[in-house]
């Protein structure tokens, strides 16, 4: 692995955050894990609103993660997908009815209303709702409240928030179907790196993670910028020299807790990837910890309802236990609670 193109990390001792080291610096003993707040406090709020951001933030949440899609005019947003009928009115609008159509997704058939067929203004008059109202009734009550934010607005809250509590709030973008953005004539690569340059992020130690699914559009936007980058992974095996080769480019690794975590065993066993992916000069910030039943391991659920939490901060400590070095979380209270059990203040 080229020494050169690797960029170790390293924490801010007085915040306890990630931060950037070049080759050859001294590394600190590890600090903290960071929370990261999926889409924003998800639990409780509709996800990627500045409501559920704000929440986590003043819930302790170290960082707040939008997923990127883009607009027709090349506006980069803040939603899961770019299909918005599960987390948007726009199906109850009658002007935007023509609208809905099929595409290919990453090769997969989609019907709805999609980002890349509304201008930001368009899109500006829809209003978010909760994506999973059965199971969050309470963040459902929200519905109507909030607008789609744009990925400006976001670090804009993150840069307010960070000067009202005096401490650094980060972003953790991550690239949607960039691939097919690109196809249709919107480069979100580009797009996502002059953004991080225009507002001071484009740079090693800059608070913000550059998160893909997609090694090829990842790989292209590290030489682009000089943000940190995080490969995503949701299944398969990463040997050694998978691992090496993926932190040519990416400075950490984002794996679903089932590789992370033996998920069936007693006491949630170490798979052992975080400390591999450890060795090969990354850090580990697996995704996502749910408190609902429905998401949890049968072991830790508790009652039978599923939209009931169960024992997600046994999941938690398993996490942090393991050496995860951050951890995606919908429920940023309970991961800054645990965290402080576990690492104090």
């Amino acid at each position: 692995m080229s020494a050169l193109t690797r960029r170790a990390f390293t924490a801010s001792a007085p915040l306890a955050l990630a931060a950037f080291a070049r080759p050859g610096v001294a590394q600190p003993a590890r600090t903290r894990p960071l929370v990261i707040a999926h889409r924003g406090a998800s639990g409780e709020r509709p996800e990627h609103t500045l409501l559920a951001y704000q929440r986590a933030i003043d819930q302790g949440a170290d960082y707040i993660e939008p997923d990127l899609v883009m607009t027709r005019d090349g506006v980069l947003v803040a939603r899961h997908e770019n299909e918005i009928s599960g987390t948007t009115d726009v199906a109850d609008r009658a002007d935007f009815a023509g609208r809905r159509t099929e595409r290919l997704i990453d090769g997969v058939k989609v019907a709805g209303w999609f980002t890349e067929d509304f201008t930001l203004a368009e899109l500006k008059t829809l209003k978010a709702r909760e994506r999973l109202p059965d199971l969050r009734p309470a963040s459902a009550a929200f519905d109507g409240q909030a607008a789609i934010p744009t990925f400006q607005e976001v670090v804009d809250l993150a840069k307010a928030e960070s000067r009202r509590t005096g401490r650094t709030i980060g972003t953790y973008p991550e690239m949607k179907h960039p691939t097919y953005f690109e196809a249709r004539g919107l480069p979100m690569g580009a797009s996502l790196a002059a953004a991080l340059r225009d507002n001071g992020l484009d740079r090693p130690d800059a608070p913000v993670f550059v998160q893909c699914f997609e090694p090829k559009p990842l790989r292209a936007f590290r030489a682009r910028s000089q943000a940190p980058t995080v490969m995503l992974v949701g299944a398969g095996t990463l040997s050694d020299g998978m691992l090496a080769e993926l932190a040519e480019f990416a400075d950490g690794l984002g794996p679903e807790l089932k590789l992370v975590l033996d998920v069936n065993a007693p006491g949630l066993a170490a798979t052992g990837l975080i400390a591999r992916a450890q060795a090969a000069g990354m850090k580990v910030h697996p995704w996502t910890v749910r408190s609902e039943n429905s998401f949890l391991p049968a072991a830790l659920r508790q009652g039978e309802d599923p939209a009931g939490h169960g024992d997600s901060a046994a999941l938690l400590r398993a996490l942090y236990g393991a050496g995860a070095d951050g951890v995606f979380t919908d429920f940023p209270e309970l991961a800054v609670k645990v965290r402080q059990e576990m690492f104090g203040a």
